[in-house]
């Protein structure tokens, strides 16, 4: 049964996510015996002219395992701009820290990146409610679009649930009392093609059920504004606009499913799409 045009939209949408066909064009990036990136050709060169250790086939590009630590240094020394934040450098998304390498040069050489989304829920008398936030304006990615109340990467060192606390209290006001009580609900992984490069995303998604009182403060200017909608009014959204961050589509499309507002018909075809690289 072919889908209407509202759900063919929001699964147009989740299917954006993984648009990025690997290795496609780019070439595996490895050190030693582990594959941790995938790097394009063009770059490939640069890394090499910068140091010869690194091999080029057509196999992939090699680099000695003693270059792991230098990571950042060769993204800066390739001009790849950075956002003075670390992630942690890992073959596989549970796999042992193999370096850190800086957060915006993530997509460029093709590494692994792990995030978190909040839904914040609140029960009101004519039922559920989501806290949406609008991203400032001058975001360096997806100025102005609507995010979570929460949302944001996992520095190194730091677990995802470490993460959501620090980021609900910076983004949100949220104390660290009450952002524990959140509760993971969903893993989604992707690979897609994006302006800043290729993002292999891991993004632990957790559901947090807050006071009807509380009321979130942007702390650390990148959220411009909250608001609270109804899920119907979400849902509404979600299907007619494109006004959500890429990623926040595919967590609030699973929190949608598993509150019922989709026909059985159209959850049975958002199922197959959403949830065919769950973690």
């Amino acid at each position: 049964m072919a889908p209407d045009a509202q759900i063919a939209k929001l699964i147009a949408d989740i299917e954006f996510c993984h648009s990025a066909m690997l290795p496609g064009k780019r070439l595996p990036l490895a050190a030693g015996p582990n594959q941790f990136g995938y790097v394009q050709p063009e770059l490939a060169a640069r890394l090499r002219a910068v140091d010869p250790a690194i091999e080029i086939s057509s196999a992939g590009v090699t680099m000695p395992q003693a270059l792991l630590p230098r990571l950042n240094e060769l993204a800066a020394a390739v001009g790849i701009p950075t956002r003075a934040e670390d992630f942690d450098v890992r073959a596989t998304p549970e796999g042992e820290v193999l370096g850190v390498l800086d957060r915006g040069a993530l997509p460029s050489f093709g590494v692994i990146g792990v995030g978190v989304h909040l839904n914040g829920l609140v029960h009101k008398p004519d039922g559920l409610h989501l806290w949406v936030a609008k991203r400032a304006a001058n975001k360096k990615l997806d100025p102005g679009k609507l995010d979570h109340l929460v949302a944001g990467g996992v520095p190194a060192g730091h677990s995802p649930f470490e993460a959501l606390l620090k980021e609900a209290w910076e983004e949100a006001g949220l104390n660290q009392d009450a952002a524990a009580k959140a509760r993971e609900v969903a893993r989604f992984r992707y690979n897609m093609e994006r302006p800043e490069g290729l993002r292999r995303d891991l993004v632990y998604a957790y559901d947090l059920e807050l006071p009807a009182d509380f009321t979130p403060r942007p702390m650390d200017g990148e959220v411009e504004s909250f608001m609270l909608w109804p899920l119907e009014h979400v849902k509404q959204e979600l299907l007619t606009s494109g006004n959500f961050k890429f990623n926040v589509v595919l967590v609030l499309a699973d929190l949608l499913l598993r509150h019922g507002l989709f026909t059985p018909g159209e959850a049975e075809q958002l199922k197959n799409a959403l949830y065919r690289e769950m973690v």
